[in-house]
């Protein structure tokens, strides 16, 4: 079997021109910077995230910094199943790993519908709260999460445009565009092989429907 993380289910899950070496790259970055003193301190999070070549890279695009974290760069998104459900996003400045964010095991809140928002994938489609009503666009955004085996179909609608997301593996994985000031968090639909509506964000109290 080929070494290495896996690739996304579609290519328009790498996006801004960052090729999948681009991307692998950055992961092995990320798990480099995870191991490092800087990566902050030791803990279960950190000390089990294993090698590159157990992952599977979902999302890869650019940053855009803000008033807290400025610079431009790129994100990785890779997820792992084994031995536990593992989602990690890492920002890429410089050449260099920046930042981690980790998730190990489910994060799914009780009673959790059939599609879950990632509860830490807000930073990528916002920017500080510092910033409120001042954004830099355009801005490049993208919401991740987890689909149940019944889910054919997400949309995820943000800003006045809608997208159609990627499913991959138990997950889906949405993109866009910014082009203007906003308030409200991205809309989330998930729709059954019949078409019908099986979930809504507006409708789940999990969900945070209001930009901080």
């Amino acid at each position: 079997s080929p070494s290495g993380p896996a690739r996304p289910a579609t290519e328009g899950q790498l996006l801004d021109g960052i090729t999948f070496g681009h991307a692998v790259g950055g992961l092995q970055k990320c798990l480099a910077y995870a191991q490092s003193p800087t990566g902050g301190p030791p803990d279960r999070f950190h000390t089990d995230l294993g090698a590159a070549e157990d992952y599977r890279i979902i999302l890869a695009m650019n940053s855009t910094g803000d008033s807290n974290a400025p610079g431009n760069g790129v994100y990785i998104v890779a997820v792992k199943e084994q031995p536990k459900q593992t989602r990690l996003i890492c920002n890429i400045k410089d050449g260099e790993a920046k930042g981690l964010n980790t998730s190990v095991g489910s994060d799914d809140p009780p009673g959790a519908g059939p599609v879950v928002a990632d509860i830490n994938g807000g930073k990528l489609y916002q920017q500080s709260f510092i910033d409120r009503g001042n954004w830099k666009l355009p801005f490049r955004w993208g919401v991740i999460g987890t689909v149940k085996p019944s889910v054919a179909r997400v949309t995820v609608s943000y800003g006045g445009a809608t997208s159609q997301a990627a499913l991959d593996h138990g997950w889906f994985v949405a993109s866009g565009v910014l082009n203007q000031q906003v308030t409200v968090a991205p809309r989330i639909k998930g729709y059954g092989a019949d078409g019908k509506l099986v979930y809504d964000s507006d409708k789940d109290k999990n969900y945070e429907k209001r930009l901080p």
